[in-house]
C-alpha cells in the first residue's frame, strides 16, 4: 500500500472542506434567559463592506464574475507587501479555532510560531480544537463566562451549533462600525474579501459580527481516478446510464469505482446536484422557500444511488469508513472515486503523482438535462472578536488584516509556508517546497488560516497543467452550480433544531441507499421533518430573505 503523510491527509480535509461524519447532537445551551431576535426582518441592515480588490500579481487564467477562480500556472516571482506596519503592540492575544492537523510543537520550540508572532507584533496563546472535539468544546465555551472567552474565535461552518447566532449576538463585538461600507478601508486585506463571502456569512439582527473565510464556488466534488474511469468507458457528455455502466465496469475484485465516507450519504451531494435537485433550499420568484428534500429530483437521486449500491459499485464499508481512511483508499487504488470539497484539489494532485491521475468529474446528465454541481457556501466559517474597548478591537482587526493577506504577497507566504531556508526552499519554478521542519511546523498544525485568509486562487506548485484543467472544469461547471438559497439567512428554528432535524433526513438517505430501508419511507421522513420544524424554517427563511433583498 503506497504510504501517505498524515499531514497531507489532514490537509486534504482541512483545505477541501471534506465530507464530515454526521455530527453528534448537542444539548442546546443558553447564555442567558430568553432568546434575542437574530432575524434580519424588520431591521435596518448594515451595508456590506465595500469591496476593494488588492493589488498583486496578475493571474495567468482570468477569474469570472460567475465564480470561476483566478489561476496561476507559476508562483509569482515578485511578491508584494500588503501591510504597511506591524499590527501588534507586544500584548498577548488569545485565539481559538478548529484544527484538522496534529497538535503543534509548543510556542517556545516552534520557529514558525515565533516568526508569525514577530510579524504580527504580539504573543499568541492558541486554543486549538480538533474537528472531532469541536462541538463538545464549543458548547462549553458558549455556555461559559464572557470574561473567559478568547480575544479571537473562529466559528467553523461544518457544524450547526445550537443557538450559535444568539451566542454571537450576546458575546461578540458588533463589527459594523469598523467594517461596514467604507469603514473597511482601514483594513485593506479585509476589504479584499469579496462581497459573496460576507453575504454567505450573513448578518445577525441586521448587524455584521464576523469576518468570513472566503471559499470557491464549487463545493462537494466527485474526485475520480481518471485512468480507471477512462479505461471503463468514461466519455465526455455522459448520461446517468453511462455513469452507472462505467462504475460497474470499473468495479472488480477488491477494487470499487465508488468510495464514500461515513456521514457522506454515499456521496449524495454530488448525485443530487447531478439530478438538478435543490441543494437544501430553493426560493421561488415570489419569495417562498421550498425544501430540496421534498423535490422529486432529490428522491430520484436517492433511487439512483441505491441502484449503484445494488450493482456493487460502492466500497462495502461506505457507512463506516472515515474520510481520512477513504482518502488513503483512493490513493492506493482501492476506490476509484470519492466525494470531497473542491478545495481538496491541492493534495489530490500533489499526493497522486506517480500513483494515479486525479480529476474533478464532470456531472452526468439526467433525462437530457445537463447535470448540476454543488455551489458551496462561500464562507468556510467566520471569525468573531470578544467584546473590548475600541483600541483593542482595532488592534485585533489589524492582526486579522495581516493574516488575510492575498496570494502573491510576502505576508501570505509567511503564514502559509513559514520562513525561507528554515521551513521551505524554492523549487525550479520558484514555488515553496517544505523542508523536514516545514512538515511539522506549518499552518495545518498551527491553523492560523482559520482565523483569517485572503480569497483563494487556483495554484498547484510545479503542475501548471493541473491548474489549466481545474480552470477549464470550472468554466464548464460553474454555470450549472446549484446554490442553497438559505446561505447567509437566519432561521431561529434551524439555529436551535437544525442539527437534530438534519440527522433525521441523513439517516434515512443512508438507510435507503444501504438497503436497510425502502425508498417508500422517504416521503414519511420528509413529512415528519416538515412537521417538526421544516415548515417553520421555510417561513423564517422567507422573511429573512425578503428583508435582505
Amino acid at each position: 500500500m503506497p504510504s501517505m503523510s498524515r499531514r497531507t491527509l489532514l490537509r486534504s480535509m482541512a483545505v477541501g472542506g471534506a465530507a464530515l461524519s454526521a455530527p453528534a447532537l448537542l444539548t442546546a445551551c443558553s447564555t442567558s434567559s430568553g432568546d434575542s431576535d437574530i432575524s434580519n426582518a424588520g431591521k435596518k441592515l448594515a451595508p456590506w463592506p465595500d469591496y476593494r480588490p488588492a493589488k498583486g500579481p496578475q493571474p495567468d487564467l482570468a477569474p469570472t464574475e460567475a465564480g470561476v477562480q483566478a489561476g496561476y500556472t507559476a508562483y509569482p516571482s515578485d511578491l508584494v507587501q500588503s501591510v504597511s506596519r506591524t499590527p501588534g503592540d507586544g500584548s498577548t492575544v488569545k485565539v481559538m479555532s478548529v484544527s484538522f492537523g496534529t497538535p503543534p510543537k509548543p510556542a517556545s520550540a516552534n520557529r514558525f510560531w515565533a516568526a508569525v508572532e514577530k510579524a504580527l507584533g504580539v504573543k499568541i496563546e492558541y486554543t486549538i480544537i480538533s474537528q472531532a472535539d469541536y462541538q463538545k468544546k464549543m458548547a462549553t465555551v458558549m455556555a461559559g463566562d464572557a470574561d473567559t472567552l478568547p480575544d479571537i474565535i473562529n466559528l467553523f461552518s461544518g457544524f450547526v451549533l445550537p443557538r450559535e447566532a444568539q451566542f454571537v449576538q450576546r458575546r461578540a463585538e458588533d463589527l459594523t462600525p469598523y467594517l461596514s461600507g467604507s469603514a473597511v478601508a482601514d483594513y485593506p486585506n479585509l476589504a479584499n474579501i469579496p462581497t459573496h463571502a460576507w453575504r454567505d456569512m450573513g448578518r445577525i439582527g441586521g448587524r455584521i459580527y464576523g469576518i468570513p473565510l472566503e471559499r470557491p464556488l464549487p463545493g462537494s466534488t466527485l474526485w475520480i481516478n481518471q485512468g480507471m474511469f477512462s479505461d471503463a468507458g468514461m466519455k465526455e457528455g455522459w448520461t446517468s446510464d453511462d455513469f452507472a455502466a462505467v462504475t460497474k465496469q470499473a468495479t472488480s475484485g477488491r477494487t470499487y469505482a465508488l468510495g464514500a465516507a461515513q456521514g457522506s450519504l454515499f456521496g449524495n451531494a454530488v448525485h443530487s446536484a447531478a439530478h438538478n435537485a435543490p441543494q437544501g433550499w430553493s426560493v421561488t420568484k415570489n419569495g417562498t422557500f421550498e425544501p430540496g428534500y421534498a423535490d422529486e429530483r432529490y428522491r430520484a437521486a436517492i433511487a439512483f444511488q441505491s441502484g449503484l449500491r445494488k450493482a456493487g459499485s460502492y466500497y462495502p464499508d461506505s457507512t463506516s469508513v472515515s474520510q481520512i481512511d477513504l482518502t488513503t483508499l483512493y490513493y492506493n487504488g482501492t476506490v476509484g472515486s470519492m466525494q470531497d470539497g473542491f478545495g481538496a484539489y491541492l493534495p489530490k494532485y500533489l499526493e497522486s503523482q506517480g500513483k494515479l491521475s486525479p480529476a474533478a468529474a464532470l456531472p452526468y446528465s439526467v433525462d437530457g438535462e445537463p447535470g448540476g454541481i454543488v455551489a458551496a457556501r462561500r464562507s468556510f466559517g467566520y471569525t468573531i472578536l470578544k467584546k473590548a474597548k475600541k483600541e483593542r478591537i482595532q488592534l485585533l482587526l489589524r492582526i486579522l488584516d495581516h493574516l488575510a493577506a492575498p496570494f502573491g504577497s510576502k505576508e501570505w507566504e509567511l503564514v502559509h509556508y513559514g520562513v525561507e531556508g528554515t521551513h521551505f526552499t524554492r523549487g525550479k519554478d520558484g514555488s515553496p517546497e517544505p523542508t523536514k521542519l516545514g512538515d511539522v511546523e506549518n499552518n495545518t498544525n498551527l491553523p492560523l488560516k482559520y482565523l483569517a485568509e485572503g480569497p483563494q486562487v487556483l495554484f498547484v506548485p510545479g503542475l501548471p497543467d493541473a491548474v489549466r484543467a481545474l480552470h477549464t472544469w470550472q468554466q464548464e461547471t460553474v454555470p450549472h452550480a446549484i446554490r442553497n438559497a438559505s446561505f447567509g439567512l437566519q432561521s431561529a428554528t434551524n439555529n436551535s433544531q437544525g442539527t437534530t432535524l438534519k440527522a433525521l433526513l441523513d439517516d434515512t438517505v443512508t438507510g435507503i441507499v444501504a438497503g436497510r430501508l425502502t425508498l417508500s419511507e422517504w416521503e414519511a421522513t420528509v413529512k415528519k421533518w416538515r412537521a417538526r420544524g421544516g415548515d417553520r424554517m421555510a417561513e423564517e427563511y422567507a422573511k429573512d430573505y425578503a428583508a435582505n433583498r
